[in-house]
């Protein structure tokens, strides 16, 4: 057989990397694994300093002046209002009308003893209510605080999962920086509202998701070479090559089964990704056996992979899910908790009468987002998300205060619009990537970005807004530095190429983060000129 050197087509680095062996020379442990995981994420120090720096910088944009405005703003007045119910009782109960003056005041305690109906899980309220618990209930730096702590890390976290995709530190740092200045994820980062949480949790999935794919092929690499390694002749057979070994259990799996249970206790709008995640993790096992070499790699890697990738996903996402309710279930009182014991059944009796009854609280919960399709002037369709054609305000006063006759203090869900704008036609080029070069990156970053947006097209009398998108602003980072590394261009180019690169991107992040400076004090509820508010909403429909 040929000795000639290939690049496996879909998992070779889109930005330059080594050169691999013929899969029947290459069942050495080390030189497989080579092929296998493609081009290393850099290593040594810089690989954390530059993650860390983009975190400083989106900690800083984050909790400076975090408790202004110092009152509820848009639906805080449900979420915060629950967590401090949960911290009491371990379930939300209902408040008296014009409660949201006595919590401004600093005076939570006119909280009632009736059940509250709320239709949606309880892990951002839980996450919300660790704040409180830290720095107070009656501030709202203490009811904001785990909203900027999850936001700083998702900056870090992206930063480290681009790093590691694009086998760049620079690039890492790029996707980073984007996230920590725009302002989209920068307003839902400093308001206590259930997506930032959301969106942190599937962020996390998917970098578990990630590092198992490493794993898995470490282990594929090690596994075939000791099979391989019993020949007298080094080579494997037919039958070895066949579907491959089976790969075990793998720990970065289950991690991520317990942060997508995690994101579903969150909002139910992570249903979809525990889907698309799934067929994604078992695709990267699929494509991994046939780079091996393996001659039914399709079934061999969906009966060798993919049920236990199911196992480790669906069911452990399921527990987990069903234990952020055990406020729920240790209660006496919450809504609907005795509602099994109300209405005996004898085809489901057999069901204990706490899982009946959430059931039918789950039941209930779903008709209502069934049904929700009232006005609202902020109400934003999924068609207008990538370009921003509706933001939502979350708050807007004329306060005296900026030298001026009229003045204004915003706080405005508002993407950075060069980095929403250039990451949408981003989205055309990984669309080029996935289906002409089936490079498994522009695959990954579509499949989170398909999970977070495309579902909300099938509720399109449903009312929806803007800030949803928050859910996958993640993946629309990616696409976009995927594209800005295609002009940075590989470290193997000639010199002057890559000084080119340097300078484009450069210029562009620059350019990125000056705008952000520019929309800045309307993110971040600053007291300026009611023109210099006008001048900033550049389109008729951010008003």
């Amino acid at each position: 057989m040929s000795h000639t050197a290939v690049r496996p087509r879909g998992d070779s680095p889109t930005f330059g990397g080594a050169r691999v062996v013929a899969p029947a020379r290459a069942f050495s442990r080390d030189a497989l694994a080579a092929r296998l995981l493609g081009a290393a994420a850099p290593g040594g120090s810089v690989a954390w300093i530059l993650p860390l720096a983009m975190a400083l910088l989106g900690g800083v944009l984050r909790f400076a002046r975090l408790g202004e405005p110092g009152s509820l703003v848009f639906d805080e007045t449900y979420y915060v209002k629950d967590a401090y119910s949960m911290l009491q009782s371990g379930y939300e109960r209902e408040w008296p009308e014009n409660a949201d003056d006595s919590f401004n005041a600093g005076d939570p305690g006119v909280l009632l003893d009736a059940p509250n109906y709320v239709v949606h899980p309880p892990v951002g309220k839980w996450m919300i209510a660790v704040g409180m618990l830290l720095f107070g209930s009656d501030n709202a730096f203490g009811w904001r605080f785990s909203a900027a702590a999850v936001g700083t890390l998702s900056v870090l976290l992206l930063a480290v999962v681009a790093r590691r995709m694009f086998g760049s530190a620079l690039l890492g740092a790029a996707a980073g920086l984007l996230l920590a200045v725009d302002g989209h994820h920068l307003v839902e980062s400093r308001t206590s509202l259930l997506d930032i949480f959301l969106s942190f949790w599937l962020l996390a999935a998917f970098a578990a998701l990630l590092l198992d794919r490493d794993d898995g092929r470490r282990r594929l690499a090690r596994r075939l070479a000791s099979i391989v390694g019993r020949n007298d002749d080094g080579r494997a057979t037919p039958a070895q090559l066949s579907w491959g070994p089976f790969l075990g259990l793998r720990p970065w799996r289950l991690a991520a089964g317990v942060c997508l249970g995690l994101a579903l206790g969150t909002k139910w709008s992570a249903l979809p990704y525990i889907a698309a995640f799934g067929l994604m993790t078992v695709a990267w096992d699929m494509s991994a056996r046939r780079i091996a070499g393996v001659h039914h790699w399709v079934l061999g890697g969906a009966v060798k992979d993919g049920l236990l990738a199911f196992a480790c996903l669906v069911p452990v996402a399921a527990l987990t899910y069903l234990g952020t309710w055990t406020g729920w279930f240790l209660s006496e009182d919450a809504y609907d908790r005795r509602w099994a014991e109300r209405n005996p059944s004898e085809q489901w009796g057999w069901v204990p009468d706490p899982l009946r009854s959430l059931a039918e609280y789950h039941r209930s919960a779903f008709t209502f987002h069934q049904g929700l399709g009232s006005d609202h002037p902020y109400e934003a369709s999924a068609w207008s998300w990538l370009v921003m054609g509706r933001p939502t305000s979350f708050f807007y006063e004329k306060p005296a205060g900026c030298g001026e006759d009229a003045c204004s203090q915003a706080v405005t869900v508002l993407g950075n619009p060069l980095i929403w704008w250039a990451a949408a036609l981003s989205l055309l080029v990984l669309v080029f990537f996935w289906l002409g070069r089936r490079d498994w990156r522009a695959a990954a970053i579509l499949t989170g970005v398909a999970a977070g947006y495309l579902p909300w097209f099938l509720y399109p009398e449903r009312t929806t807004f803007y800030f949803y998108a928050v859910a996958f602003e993640p993946y629309l980072v990616l696409a976009l530095v995927y594209c800005l590394g295609l002009v940075l261009g590989s470290p193997a180019a000639d010199a002057a190429r890559r000084r080119r690169g340097i300078v484009l991107v450069g210029v562009f992040l620059a350019a990125a983060v000056a705008l952000s400076a520019y929309f800045l004090p309307i993110w971040t509820a600053e007291i300026i000129p009611y023109d210099q508010w006008r001048m900033r909403m550049w389109l008729p429909s951010w008003i």
